[in-house]
C-alpha cells in the first residue's frame, strides 16, 4: 500500500479543499513544510518512501499537531514523543478516526467547525481498500478460478505473470507483478525483489547474502534464486516482524 504523508487545512467546504498536499517520501515532506506556512493538520504514516517519518522532526520544527497513522504498534510510544493527538493502527476504524478528528477540533480548533460531508470523504479514503481475493484462470478450454488464499507466491518469467500455489501448480495470471502488487493484502503478501511477490506462507528460510542482501527460500521451491536487495532488506524485516 502507499505511505503517504496528508496535510489537512481548515476551513473548507469540500473534499477537494481539505487536502493541501500528499508527500510521499520524507525528503518531499520536508521540502514541503519548509516552503509553505504550518498547516492545520498533519496525518503521518510512520513508513514514508525513503525512511520512518520521525525523520522529518529531525530535520525541521513542525508545530503542527499530528495524526499517525500506522500498521505497526512499535513505534506508539516514539509518536506520542512528539505533535501526536493521536496514533491510528491499520485498517483505520472509522469510529477511532472520527474520536481523532473531534480530539483535535477540542483542543486545536474550537472556533471553527469543518463540514461533516468533507470529514465523511476524509474518513472514506482511510477505509481499509478491498484487497483481491480470487483470479480467474484457464484450465484447457475452460474457465476456473483459484483462490488468493491458496497461493503461495508470484512470479515473472518469459513475459508472464504466475501464481504458484501450495500443491506445486503454476497457473498464468493476466496481470504484471506492477499491478498485482497494490491488489494483494500487504499483511501477507510482500515484493521481494521485480520478479516474485510472496505469501508470508511460502518462506521457509532466509539466510545473510552478499552486500547486505538477504537470499529467500520458498516453499514449493523455485528454480531460481530469490534475493533481496539491500534497498529493500529493511523493509522486508519489518513486515516479517509484523
Amino acid at each position: 500500500s502507499r505511505t503517504f504523508i496528508r496535510v489537512i487545512s481548515f476551513p473548507f467546504r469540500n473534499f477537494a479543499d481539505i487536502i493541501a498536499s500528499i508527500q510521499e517520501s520524507v525528503s518531499g515532506a520536508v521540502q514541503w513544510l519548509s516552503n509553505h506556512l504550518p498547516p492545520d493538520l498533519i496525518f503521518l504514516d510512520i513508513q514514508l518512501a525513503d525512511n520512518l517519518s520521525f525523520e522529518i522532526f529531525k530535520q525541521i520544527k513542525v508545530d503542527t499537531p499530528v495524526i499517525f497513522t500506522t500498521a505497526y504498534d512499535q513505534y506508539s510510544l516514539q509518536a506520542f514523543k512528539l505533535n501526536s493527538i493521536d496514533y491510528l493502527l491499520k485498517p483505520i476504524d472509522e469510529e477511532e478516526l472520527q474520536f481523532a478528528l473531534n480530539k483535535y477540533q477540542r483542543f486545536y480548533d474550537k472556533s471553527r467547525s469543518p463540514d461533516l460531508n468533507a470529514i465523511n470523504s476524509l474518513m472514506q479514503s482511510f477505509i481499509k481498500p478491498k484487497h483481491k481475493e480470487r483470479f480467474i484462470v484457464k484450465a484447457g478450454q475452460q474457465l476456473s478460478y483459484i483462490s488468493v488464499q491458496e497461493i503461495r507466491y508470484f512470479y515473472a518469467a518469459d513475459g508472464l505473470a504466475y501464481a504458484k500455489m501450495n500443491d506445486n501448480k503454476r497457473h498464468a495470471i493476466d496481470y504484471t507483478l506492477d499491478r498485482l502488487d497494490p491488489m494483494l493484502d500487504p499483511s501477507l503478501f510482500f515484493r521481494l525483489n521485480r520478479k516474485v511477490i510472496s505469501n508470508i506462507a511460502a518462506i521457509k528460510k532466509i539466510a545473510p547474502y552478499f552486500n547486505g542482501r538477504l537470499l529467500v527460500n520458498l516453499h514449493p521451491k523455485p528454480d531460481f534464486e530469490i534475493i533481496v536487495s539491500r534497498d529493500r532488506a529493511s523493509d522486508f524485516k519489518r513486515w516479517l516482524d509484523q
